[in-house]
C-alpha cells in the first residue's frame, strides 16, 4: 500500500504552484501551466525508488522543459556513485519507511562550496504522468527529484530552459570541466580530441551539442545535447578498422538516420556476431554515429576531468593528479577595480592575480561569475535567494588575459 499523501512535508519556499514553474513567462512553458498538476511519486507509481536496481534504467528522459543540457550532465552521476552520493546524500528516508516525510535534500556546488537544497516531493504532471525530466525505469524518482532541486537553487523550473551542460557539470560535480569546438578545430587537433575521448570514456563524463544541424540532418535538432556513453572499436569483415561513438538522446527516442543507425545496411559489413554487440544493448535514445560522421555532424564535445581514488582532479591531457587547487575571488567595482577592456586606459585597475610557476607545471584557469542576485543573498536562506534571483540579473562579459614576465621587474610583498 502507498504511503499516505495527507500531512507531509509541503516546501514554503518552492511551493508546488505556478510561481515555482515560471519566473517571467516567454518560453513555450507558460501556456501549459493550467493543465499541470502535482503528484507525489506514490500517486504516479504504485512502488517508487529513488534509484533503478538495473542502472542502465538510469539514464534520463527529457520532458517537455527545454533543460537537456541538464539531464545531459546528470549522466555524471549516473557513471560513479561517489558522485551521486555526494549530489544526493544516502540514508533519507522514501516511500517504504515509516519516518518518511516527503522531504528530499540535493547538494550542488555553487562558487567553492557545496550548498544544501531542500524540497518537497510534489512534482509537475500532466495527467498522472511526470512531465518533466523521468528515467528509463518510470518507477525511479532520483532524476525528477534532483531537477526539482536544481530548478529551486535557479529560482523556477522556467529557469532550466535552455543552458550549458558546462555550468551543470560543474554545479554537479565540483570540478573542472572543458568545452572543445570541433567543427572549428583543425584535423590533427580533432584527432587529438578523439583520442583522449576514447582514453576517458570509462572514467568521466562526456557530452556533445548540436548547435545547428547541418543541410540535410534536421534529425539532430538544434541547440540540443546529447550523451555519449560509449566509444568501441569495431571491425569490417574485410578488416576496416572503426570508430563508433554511441550516443544518447535525453528525448529518449531515436533520431538519428546516418551510416550506422540502427537499422542501417552498414552493420551487414560486420559478422553477425560484432554487429549484435553494437545492436543488443542499445537503450531507448541511442544510437552508433562513425567517429568521421560525427565530427561533422556535431559542434561541440563537453568533458569533465576525471577524480582519482584520492580525490584528486586528473588532467584530461597528461593524467597527471592536479594536486595543488586555489579559489580567488575578485569583483568589478566602479571607480576601483571596473576598468573595462583592453580598449580602455583604466584597463590595469582590473583585478589582477599573480601565478608563480618555479617549475615544469600544468596549470588549469577557470572562472565563474556569481550573478548579482547571488552576491547579496546568503545562499542558506533559499527564499530570500530566490526572491532576488527569480529577477533578471545579466551575466557580464569576462576577459582573461595571461602575462608572463621577468621577475627581476616585480618585487613580491612577502619576498
Amino acid at each position: 500500500m502507498p504511503p499516505p499523501t495527507s500531512g507531509l512535508f509541503v516546501d514554503p519556499e518552492f511551493p508546488p504552484c505556478v510561481s515555482s514553474l515560471v519566473r517571467g513567462g516567454g518560453t513555450p512553458l507558460s501556456p501549459l501551466c493550467d493543465r499541470i498538476t502535482w503528484l507525489r511519486p506514490q500517486e504516479i507509481f504504485a512502488s517508487p525508488h529513488l534509484f533503478p536496481e538495473n542502472s542502465t534504467l538510469g539514464l534520463g528522459k527529457q520532458g517537455i522543459l527545454g533543460d537537456c543540457w541538464f539531464i545531459c550532465a546528470c549522466f555524471a552521476l549516473h557513471k560513479s556513485n561517489k558522485l551521486l552520493h555526494q549530489v544526493f546524500p544516502p540514508g533519507q528516508y522514501t516511500w517504504k519507511d515509516p519516518e518518511y516525510t516527503g522531504r528530499f535534500t540535493c547538494r550542488f556546488w555553487r562558487f567553492g562550496r557545496w550548498v544544501d537544497v531542500t524540497i518537497d516531493d510534489c512534482l509537475p504532471c500532466l495527467g498522472q504522468k511526470l512531465c518533466f525530466s523521468h528515467c528509463q525505469d518510470q518507477g525511479a524518482f532520483w532524476l525528477p527529484l534532483l531537477e526539482k532541486a536544481y530548478a529551486k537553487l535557479h529560482g523556477s523550473y522556467e529557469s532550466l530552459w535552455a543552458g550549458q551542460v558546462v555550468d551543470a557539470l560543474v554545479d554537479l560535480t565540483g570540478g573542472l570541466v572543458e568545452r572543445w569546438s570541433v567543427e572549428d578545430a583543425e584535423d590533427n587537433v580533432r584527432k587529438k580530441m578523439l583520442c583522449r575521448m576514447l582514453d576517458l570514456k570509462d572514467r568521466c563524463a562526456i557530452s556533445c551539442s548540436v548547435l545547428h544541424s547541418k543541410e540535410g540532418s534536421g534529425h539532430l535538432g538544434e541547440f540540443h545535447a546529447f550523451t555519449i556513453t560509449d566509444i568501441q572499436h569495431g571491425v569490417t569483415k574485410y578488416g576496416q578498422e572503426l570508430i563508433l561513438l554511441r550516443v544518447h538522446n535525453p528525448w529518449g527516442r531515436s533520431c538519428w538516420s546516418g551510416a550506422w543507425g540502427k537499422n542501417s545496411d552498414k552493420w551487414s559489413l560486420m559478422d553477425k556476431s560484432d554487429s549484435a554487440k553494437f545492436l543488443n544493448d542499445l537503450k531507448d535514445g541511442e544510437f552508433w554515429v562513425e567517429n568521421e560522421e560525427f565530427l561533422q555532424e556535431f559542434n561541440e564535445v563537453t568533458m569533465a576531468f576525471p577524480v582519482d581514488e584520492m580525490d584528486y582532479i586528473q588532467s584530461i591531457w597528461t593524467d597527471c593528479p592536479l594536486l595543488h587547487t586555489q579559489q580567488l575571488h575578485g569583483s568589478w567595482v566602479k571607480g576601483q577595480t571596473a576598468g573595462g577592456s583592453r580598449n580602455n586606459v583604466s584597463f590595469a585597475d582590473n583585478p589582477k592575480f599573480w601565478l608563480v610557476v618555479k617549475e615544469l607545471s600544468e596549470v588549469y584557469l577557470a572562472l565563474m561569475q556569481r550573478p548579482q542576485s547571488e552576491i547579496s543573498a546568503d545562499c542558506t536562506h533559499r527564499s530570500q535567494l530566490r526572491s532576488v534571483i527569480s529577477k533578471s540579473y545579466p551575466l557580464y562579459a569576462i576577459g582573461l588575459h595571461v602575462w608572463k614576465v621577468f621577475i627581476g621587474n616585480f618585487k613580491f610583498l612577502n619576498e
